[in-house]
Parts: C-alpha cells; sequence; structure tokens
C-alpha cells in the first residue's frame, strides 16, 4: 500500500487531500469525472456482479470517451489482481514498481479536458 500512497502524493501533491481520499474520497474536493471514475473502480471491486450499462453512462455522462473506459475498467482490474495476488502469496510489491506512467507520457483524461 506504501507504493499507492506514493503514487498518489506524487499525482495530487496536496497532503490534506491524499488524507481526505484516504480516509472517504467521497468527502475530497475532487472534480465530478474523478468522483465517477472512483465510484465505477469501487463498484467494480467492490460488487462487480451489479455492474450495469448505467455505470459506465455515468462516466460517459462527465466526458470520459469509450477508450477511457476501457482504461479504467483494465486499470480497476489489474490492481484487484495484483493485489490478490500478493496477498494470496503474503508478498509485497517490488519497490521499483510504479503504477502511474511518468509525467508527460500519459493522455489528458476527462478529469482534465
Amino acid at each position: 500500500m506504501e507504493s499507492h500512497e506514493a503514487d498518489l502524493r506524487a499525482e495530487v501533491q496536496d497532503g490534506k487531500v491524499v488524507s481526505t481520499i484516504q480516509e472517504d474520497y467521497r468527502q475530497a474536493k475532487l472534480a465530478p469525472a474523478t468522483r465517477a471514475m472512483l465510484d465505477y473502480a469501487v463498484k467494480l471491486t467492490k460488487t462487480p456482479n451489479d455492474m450495469c450499462s448505467d455505470d459506465i453512462e455515468a462516466l460517459l455522462r462527465v466526458g470520459f470517451r469509450d477508450e477511457d473506459v476501457v482504461d479504467i475498467v483494465q486499470m480497476a482490474s489489474y490492481f484487484n489482481y495484483i493485489n490478490r495476488v500478493l496477498d494470496g502469496l503474503g508478498a509485497e510489491p517490488d519497490p521499483g514498481m510504479r503504477f502511474l506512467p511518468k509525467a508527460g507520457t500519459r493522455r489528458e483524461s476527462a478529469s482534465e479536458r
């Protein structure tokens, strides 16, 4: 979890916002697109059988494109997968493992438009 926190701090750069996101992202002052993305990822993580077309529509309504939705699904699914692998093995991620792309290498997301 320390690597996730480091990535969050690098992206957000405001310690108070980071703390609020960690405690309950719904209480943080986030862009509507960011909140929708997090709501989607949480639902996919906690109740995947409840996912429906309305969940995708909620992302599209706040400006995400189809390819953004694919990215969101893949990232949430990957994090769920790798966390379960590591938990199942009682292992920690490699300290050099980074989940966020280096600055300047990612495409603009709906929350940045």
